[in-house]
């Protein structure tokens, strides 16, 4: 079943403690365990769940810095720009603020506890206050009885109720989000049939989105209309490829107009985390002039937490000056850069040229069979009996993992359940190695697999 999951929008001053807090709705992400760019570091955006409501949260405040201020700046403990009422940071602020009643499906106001009310909280809060969304005020760094009493202020605000929270501790947390998640809307589910395949393509703003779209349909079509409610979802576009209906889902329908031209990096990063939890497969598009950047880095982060396949696409590839070993330096750079991402397959293209356009939906197709792809019980196991053999787990604790027996237990994306003897003996190397080797017999090519390892004796199901 696949579901658009609602947007919970964090907006407030510099230095409040939006990071925090944020840190402290997602929690610890468990999909990702390697400490790489763009998948446990600078995190601007994450998933999270309460009372078994999952939602996507929204950092504003790490999406980008006002220009003139300097974002190194801005990071740095002790270096005081501007003053954090100053006309430059209200006006960013409130950029934020438009974004976040434009996008999110809700809006946490983050104020200070210790700091009071100020002008700039009252200025951000004149935004609010048109918004057709719910807004809920959280009182942050509300840490003793004295801080926690300063939450009444914020009354003033004639917003919502004030909720003093703690993001470092973790206090008031609970009460906040038990009355945000009663207002989340709830989108329908929806399964795909089984032939049904929906390609995804996200990137940054400007990497020629629209451009790839356009050429893969080959007329253009990829036209943001201004009817209504089309202005928070991708566009949507069928077409039947080797007797298989596709759906190609654009997020390049974002619109230049007033204050949205500040934040066009927020509209990137909404539209494709919604695009990428209704595909199977992404289409990550890269500048091949300015190569893989930190938001980059961030989507495909998403991609691999979701368990989406994807193909890394470097458009703009006739804008380079190239020599013989131009591709090869670039795919080499491409998967340091990524290294999470090892397993996809990297093509050059020019969306506007239409160089290697022909590739693109070939690989795409090639990634769903290999994503759909089921071992049988006995090459899985005969796989799993190699690899033990050729390389024993080591002791740990003064005990060794056994592996009993596995199977694959779903597809899309491939899924194996391990029986061994302790699951805490398993240990991440170890689990890497597995799945090297299961890919060195079938590679299950731009598709992520999960290892899922399981008591012996355990009744559970999968």
């Amino acid at each position: 079943m696949k579901q658009r999951k609602p947007v919970v929008a964090l907006v407030g001053r510099p230095n409040v403690g939006k990071s925090t807090l944020f840190n402290r709705l997602i929690g610890q992400p468990t999909a990702i365990v390697e400490d790489l760019p763009g998948t446990t570091r600078d995190r601007i955006y994450g998933e999270s769940d309460w009372n078994g409501i999952s939602f996507i949260v929204i950092d504003t405040g790490g999406l980008e810095a006002p220009s003139d201020m300097g974002a190194a700046h801005l990071r740095q403990p002790g270096v005081k720009v501007l003053a954090l009422d100053s006309a430059p940071f209200v006006s960013h602020i409130q950029n934020q603020a438009k974004l976040a009643i434009e996008e999110a499906d809700v809006i946490i106001f983050v104020v200070d506890a210790r700091e009071g009310l100020t002008s700039a909280d009252q200025e951000v809060a004149e935004v609010l206050r048109l918004a057709n969304k719910p807004v809920f005020i959280a009182v942050n760094k509300a840490e003793n009885k004295t801080t926690q009493l300063n939450a009444v202020e914020f009354w003033n605000l004639g917003l919502s109720e004030p909720f003093p929270t703690s993001g470092y501790h973790g206090d008031g947390v609970g009460d906040l989000l038990d009355e945000v998640v009663k207002v989340l809307p709830v989108f329908p589910e929806y399964e795909a049939a089984n032939d049904d395949i929906g390609i995804t393509i996200v990137g940054r703003p400007n990497v020629g989105k629209s451009s790839l779209l356009n050429a893969l349909l080959g007329s253009e079509r990829a036209i943001v209309s201004d009817v209504p409610g089309t202005t928070r979802d991708p566009v949507d576009t069928q077409l039947t490829y080797d007797g298989k209906v596709i759906t190609l889902i654009d997020t390049a329908g974002i619109r230049r107009r007033g204050s949205v031209s500040a934040g066009i990096e927020f509209y990137s990063v909404l539209r494709s985390l919604r695009s990428i939890d209704r595909a199977d497969v992404a289409l990550l598009l890269i500048d091949a002039v300015e190569g893989v950047t930190a938001q980059d880095a961030h989507v495909a982060g998403y991609i691999l937490e979701k368990n989406k396949s994807v193909v890394l696409i470097v458009n703009k590839w006739d804008a380079l000056e190239k020599n013989n070993n131009t591709m090869i330096e670039f795919t080499d750079k491409v998967r340091d850069d990524l290294k999470f991402l090892s397993y996809v397959p990297v093509l050059f293209i020019s969306a506007l040229t239409h160089q290697r356009i022909n590739r693109v939906l070939p690989t795409a197709m090639e990634v769903v069979e290999a994503r759909r792809h089921k071992l049988s019980t006995s090459e899985f196991n005969q796989i799993l009996r190699d690899a033990y053999d050729a390389s024993p787990p080591a002791s740990k604790t003064g005990r060794r993992m056994r592996i009993y027996y596995g199977t694959q237990v779903s597809n899309d994306p491939p899924t194996f359940l391990i029986f061994v003897n302790d699951p805490e003996l398993v240990h991440f190397s170890y689990q890497r190695y597995l799945e090297n080797q299961i890919r060195m017999r079938y590679p299950f090519t731009g598709t992520p697999i999960r290892l899922v390892f399981r008591d012996r004796n355990s009744n559970s199901d999968e």
